[in-house]
């Protein structure tokens, strides 16, 4: 059986997509966690997991200069847009390893062929352990990006490990925004939930992040955290997204049971309270619209 897939996002950060992401492994009695907030991981804060050995994550090239090759004529410093080669022809040139983009332009013109690529390592990823089933993670060297490829490799291989274990589904923590991290995690989603507030900002960014779901053509739910802090613009956020083709709109209330949860280092379902209770009730919504996706696949074929 493939294992279905569950993309939580949102439009901004701070509404508590991590809290449910956390929530929802908790409540799926099997899943794989798929970490794709890359840039700055944390569902790990919350699931403690036993980490399993990193892997090296390339995402680009870097070119290199040989200084015994090089005859310092300076063809490579006048073609590159980015000032990433350093020097002169009294000094000898370099390459700088945070502006290069790894484009190859200055090998390809340099005429004692001086200059070759090399990988750079961008980052790390692992397979972790935590109580409530397998973890993929990764962890984005500082300044460092293409973000994007170690969201894909982040899912690839949670999708492998579902396959590998017999796991049905497979939940995604998504990153905030509409940026190359988060579309990187939508493509082939079974569903999207979208987490979202009821503040301007929160309905603004809502509104993005699902412009770039509708392009992708996906199913997709909205979550209003903490609805109650503004009831009359959670309504209209909901009426919005229901005309828009949301497959449900739940409201979780706000809650500090959450925050402490945090701070306790578990979930909110382990720790208790309010939000707990209508977590849950998102849960069994996103079964149905998972179901529902399914049954629909069904029939097309």
């Amino acid at each position: 059986m493939t294992p279905r897939e569950l993309v939580v996002i949102s439009g901004k950060g701070g509404t508590g997509k991590t809290s449910v992401v956390a929530a929802f492994a908790a409540l799926a009695g099997g899943a794989v966690l798929a970490d794709c907030d890359v840039d700055a991981a944390d569902l790990h804060l919350v699931l403690r997991p036993e980490t399993g050995p990193e892997h090296p994550f390339s995402g680009r090239h870097q070119a290199i200069i040989d200084p015994e090759a090089c005859t310092a004529c300076g063809r490579c410093a006048e073609v590159c847009r980015f000032a990433a080669v350093l020097g002169s022809a009294e000094e000898g040139y370099s390459v700088d390893s945070i502006a290069c983009e790894g484009c190859e332009l200055c090998r390809r013109v340099c005429p004692a062929e001086a200059i070759r690529m090399e990988p750079v390592v961008n980052g790390a990823w692992m397979v972790s352990d935590t109580r409530f089933g397998p973890l993929v993670h990764a962890r984005l060297g500082v300044a460092e990006d293409n973000s994007g490829k170690l969201v894909t490799l982040v899912r690839n291989e949670a999708r492998r490990v579902a396959e590998e274990r017999g796991l049905p589904l497979i939940i995604v923590d998504g990153s905030p925004g509409i940026g190359c991290p988060v579309i990187s995690s939508l493509a082939g989603a079974d569903l999207v939930l979208a987490v979202t507030e009821p503040t301007v900002s929160g309905r603004h960014d809502l509104d993005r992040v699902l412009q770039v779901v509708r392009q992708f053509r996906l199913p997709f739910a909205v979550c209003v955290n903490k609805a109650d802090l503004n009831p009359e613009l959670g309504e209209q956020i909901a009426a919005e997204v229901t005309a828009a083709g949301a497959a449900f709109v739940a409201n979780v209330a706000y809650d500090p049971a959450v925050t402490h949860a945090q701070v306790a280092g578990t979930d909110i379902i382990d720790y208790g309270g309010r939000a707990a209770t209508e977590i849950t009730e998102v849960w069994e919504a996103v079964g149905d619209a998972l179901l529902a996706v399914t049954e629909g696949d069904v029939r097309d074929a």
